[in-house]
């Protein structure tokens, strides 16, 4: 519960700002493409889509892996610097199940969480613009927004958060866990969690992306 509420609720703000001015800036992208051909009622359709499928899983792993995989990194460096995980394992205390499982449990339970939050806030966002910029009236935007998901959209949207907590938990304690070299290991084990996680998240999201539009069309 701990490490849920460190992942999830302290990164509720980052992401929720992020996600809004997301939404409001594929409604900017966007809008002019659409007006040329006097088709701005999609606007709903393309945000809904973009968020869903692939930016709101997507920006708000990289964001929770900048802000918790740095942070697990550096916590159990810093653990393993001044010998606490020595000391675990001389008091026959498994390091991997008291350190390791609560933080990747916890990450990849809150990750779709998080990613459904910034689904929405995106939308809420999305549709200020909308309504100031493109003039269109909330029932035009949120019906739209909302019929052009389909079950495999959603699917997409919630599945892929779950391997994205484990992989940038998993990224983020697997280099904290194996620091050497004093507090300069530390920061090394801090940046090349950031980095490790960050890439392969976005490397896992082009094979995930095939595979569920293979799946689901």
């Amino acid at each position: 519960m701990t490490q849920m509420d460190v992942v999830g609720v302290g990164s509720m703000p980052i992401v929720a700002v992020s996600g809004f001015f997301i939404g409001a800036v594929l409604v900017l992208q966007t809008a002019a493409q659409f007006q040329r051909f006097g088709e701005t009622a999609l606007t709903g359709d393309a945000v809904s889509l973009a968020l869903v499928r692939e930016l709101g899983p997507t920006i708000t792993a990289l964001l929770v892996a900048g802000r918790n995989a740095s942070g697990m990194a550096s916590e159990l460096g810093s653990m393993v610097v001044t010998e606490q995980v020595d000391a675990m394992r001389a008091l026959g205390t498994d390091p991997t199940r008291k350190l390791l499982t609560p933080r990747v449990v916890a990450t990849v339970l809150m990750l779709p969480l998080l990613t459904a939050l910034a689904d929405f806030i995106g939308l809420v966002g999305g549709f200020a613009v909308s309504y100031f910029e493109l003039k269109l009236s909330g029932a035009q935007f949120w019906h739209r927004a909302i019929q052009a998901l389909e079950f495999g959209d959603l699917v997409q949207g919630l599945a892929k958060p779950l391997l994205f907590g484990l992989i940038l938990a998993t990224i983020g304690c697997y280099q904290g866990l194996r620091v050497t070299g004093g507090t300069r290991g530390v920061g090394r084990a801090t940046t090349s969690a950031v980095v490790y996680a960050s890439l392969t998240i976005i490397v896992t999201d082009a094979f995930l992306s095939r595979i569920f539009l293979w799946a689901f069309q």
